[in-house]
């Protein structure tokens, strides 16, 4: 019995398998499935236990990934770009209704609301690097500086392909050079160029500067249509809560303060439940845009 048969019998019986997909490895090298040779993904209902397994059967080893519909959507939200391409290029062994070809389905549409999501999460990992390689800078930390300003193009580049509509692949610097040679560009100055480490930062600093300006607005319309969804002001706990934003996992204070420090929303403070006048309860409404 071949791989593929003996999973799917093995798990047919079980009722609460919703889908279970197979990605087989074709490089001896490729980190897509974590180097071993064949991924199954069994998908159960929500609440099952996330558990991993690495097995060998007729001499190749197998890890076995397993999780609820619950956990698969948030990867998918949060632009797991793994995930992505074991949903879009895996093979579909099993499912019920559908379930697994209809998310391959939405993945291939790319819909706004994903769309919105993807770009936010990606927005929020490029706002946190961006700071923290300026942070760097005023530190003399170089390397260090280096090592995030290159995160923070990586999720720029992230950005740049989502609005194109393509799904950012694994591969994105060759994917970016056919998309967007600008960002590109960046990229190879900040990797070859021959002027010093320090000139090559401080330049693509400079170019992250001017994207933090003019992309934060689109780039976090999914936080503004939550703001105001309502005429009263929100907690931070309010937001993370809020159902599109809760899948992303993201770090929602960060971009909070500083849409504040841009006047594109704004802090007000109130007194809490306990009515202590000494420490009041921060929370936000949005300016005009």
């Amino acid at each position: 019995m071949n791989t593929k048969q003996y999973f799917i019998e093995t798990y047919r019986s079980q009722l609460d398998v919703v889908g279970l997909v197979a990605i087989e490895n074709p490089y001896p090298y490729n980190p897509v499935i974590e180097g071993l040779d064949v991924l199954v993904l069994v998908v159960r209902e929500s609440g099952a236990n996330e558990t991993t397994e690495h097995v060998c059967q007729l001499g190749r080893r197998i890890m076995v990934r397993t999780v609820d519909t619950g956990r698969l959507e948030q990867w998918i939200a949060g632009g797991s770009g793994s995930v992505i391409q074991w949903m879009v290029r895996g093979e579909i062994l099993m499912e019920r209704d559908n379930y697994l070809t209809n998310i391959r389905e939405r993945l291939m549409l790319f819909p706004d609301i994903m769309r919105e999501q993807k770009r936010f999460a990606e927005f929020s990992g490029f706002l946190r690097t961006y700071l923290q390689a300026k942070q760097d800078l005023e530190d003399n930390h170089i390397l260090d500086a280096h090592s995030h300003v290159m995160a923070a193009l990586h999720h720029w580049a992230h950005i740049v392909l989502i609005e194109e509509g393509h799904h950012p692949e694994l591969t994105v610097w060759k994917q970016i050079r056919r998309v967007h040679p600008g960002v590109y560009k960046l990229y190879e100055e900040l990797t070859a160029s021959p002027e010093s480490l320090e000139q090559r930062v401080r330049l693509v600093m400079l170019a992250c500067e001017f994207t933090v300006m003019n992309k934060m607005k689109s780039c976090c319309s999914l936080l503004f249509e939550a703001i105001s969804s309502r005429q009263e002001p929100w907690t931070i706990c309010e937001l993370q809560n809020y159902p599109p934003i809760q899948e992303l996992h993201i770090d929602l204070s960060l971009i909070v303060q500083n849409l504040v420090k841009r006047a594109y929303v704004r802090e007000v403070a109130v007194m809490p439940a306990n009515g202590d006048p000494d420490v009041m309860e921060l929370k936000y409404l949005l300016t005009a845009i």
